[in-house]
């Protein structure tokens, strides 16, 4: 090519060059600008989602502390036999959280039954005034509670629960590791219930509870646990069963066997009821014709 054309040629792309650079750099500002959007639009959709997070935990926090702090509140008004109110726990515990009352009562109820045994019951629902009821017959609660302290029906319930589902006789250890899961321990003073060793293998013995006893030629001595007298009085294998149930979430059917037991000894508690009102309303016609057939007394004639 001649040199002239050659130089057209070059001084050519060099032009085209010229007018491509602003063009490129204009691209290059745009990708970066639209880089630097994306990346501040993720940055703050993060940091919003840190907030929402920080804030609903700090929500829930203030939630548990209001259930906690109701808990308490119903101890002490069980303790002093009076009746609660929804405005009363609205207005002492509660307070702005009152658009959440539901879910604080059912999960402070939740935990009044498993650590307690006292299940809350409302006795006029158009007031929205309730009580709390012991687990136990209520006929015949009265050691538990004489003191005025802590319910311990939750705590017997959860032991009764360990026996029963060791085939009706428990060893120390399987109790003791239960209750560990609950926070008391073997010469560990509780909050709520004391030492828990002498609560348990003496108070509740003493108040006829449970049997506790040494296992026979055991080397070292083992203790083991069994229902005493009184706890086959004023509660049923089924009762514990459902309490158990509830405890883990579940239905009192997933326990098949137990469940085939506790209804067993329902049965038999029926029919054991059946026949003491059979045999007193014998007793009752005995008298009767007694009374009749007994010759008058000399005030009579």
């Amino acid at each position: 090519m001649p040199r002239g054309r050659k130089c057209q040629a070059r001084a050519r792309e060099k032009r085209r060059q010229a007018r491509q650079e602003p063009q490129n750099l204009v691209s290059a500002q745009t990708t970066t600008r639209s880089n630097e959007g994306a990346n501040y639009q993720v940055e703050q959709r993060s940091r919003s989602s840190q907030a929402l997070s920080t804030m609903e935990f700090l929500h829930r926090s203030r939630l548990k502390e209001k259930v906690i702090l109701l808990v308490y509140y119903l101890l002490y008004k069980y303790q002093i036999k009076e009746p609660i109110t929804k405005g009363e726990m609205v207005r002492n515990v509660i307070q702005i959280y009152r658009n959440h009352f539901l879910e604080i009562l059912k999960r402070a109820s939740d935990h009044m039954e498993m650590v307690f045994g006292l299940n809350m019951k409302e006795l006029d629902p158009y007031r929205h005034v309730y009580i709390l009821v012991n687990k136990l017959e209520p006929c015949c609660d009265t050691v538990l509670n004489d003191d005025g302290g802590v319910p311990k029906t939750g705590l017997l319930m959860t032991i009764l629960g360990v026996i029963y589902m060791n085939h009706n006789c428990a060893t120390e250890e399987q109790v003791w590791e239960t209750l560990n899961v609950m926070g008391l321990y073997q010469g560990r003073s509780h909050f709520l219930f004391g030492e828990p060793k002498k609560l348990i293998t003496e108070d509740l013995v003493k108040e006829d509870y449970l049997v506790y006893c040494q296992v026979p030629h055991s080397h070292p001595p083992h203790h083991e646990f069994m229902w005493g007298p009184r706890a086959h009085i004023e509660t049923t294998k089924m009762k514990v069963l459902e309490f158990l149930a509830k405890v883990h979430g579940t239905d009192p059917t997933t326990f098949p066997l137990l469940y085939e037991e506790a209804l067993k000894d329902e049965e038999e508690r029926a029919q054991a009821r059946a026949a003491v009102r059979a045999c007193r309303a014998a007793m009752a016609r005995e008298c009767s014709r007694a009374k009749e057939a007994a010759p008058p007394t000399p005030n009579q004639v």
